[in-house]
C-alpha cells in the first residue's frame, strides 16, 4: 500500500485514537470542546456539542481516568471533573496532564497546517 499523507484534522484524530483506540467521534468532539473551554460544566458541554446532558456526561466520563468516580469506558484519561466552587452539586471539566499534552500536540499540528486538499503541484 502506498504511503498516504494526513491533513491536520486527520492527524489530530489519529493522535487521539493512538491514545485510546475506542474513542468515538463524540468523544473527540467532547475532548476538543473541553480543550478550548476548560472549566465548563456538563450542561454547557451539552449545549455546544448539541446533545443531551446525559450524553455529554457519558462522553466526558468516558474521557476520564478509570479510577475516577463514575468513570466509563474507554477510560482515556484526558479529562477530569472537579467540584464547582459555585455549586455544591456541580462539576467542572478540565484536561488532565495527558489531555494538556494532546491539546498541545494538536496545537502544534494546527501551526503546521496541512490542508485536506493539497495544492496542485504539492507532493505527498
Amino acid at each position: 500500500m502506498p504511503a498516504r499523507r494526513r491533513d491536520t484534522v486527520l492527524e489530530a484524530l489519529e493522535r487521539l485514537r493512538k491514545i485510546e483506540p475506542h474513542v468515538t467521534f463524540m468523544h473527540a468532539l467532547t475532548f476538543l470542546y473541553v480543550a478550548e473551554n476548560e472549566g465548563l460544566n456538563v450542561s454547557e458541554l451539552a449545549m455546544i456539542c448539541r446533545t443531551s446532558r446525559a450524553t455529554a456526561s457519558r462522553n466526558a466520563r468516558g474521557l476520564g481516568d478509570r479510577s475516577a468516580t463514575g468513570a466509563l469506558a474507554p477510560y482515556a484519561g484526558l479529562i477530569e471533573q472537579r467540584q464547582n466552587p459555585a455549586s455544591a452539586h456541580g462539576r467542572l471539566l478540565f484536561l488532565t496532564a495527558a489531555g494538556r499534552q494532546l491539546r498541545d500536540d494538536i496545537d502544534g499540528l494546527i501551526g503546521e497546517s496541512r490542508r485536506i486538499a493539497p495544492a496542485e503541484n504539492a507532493t505527498a
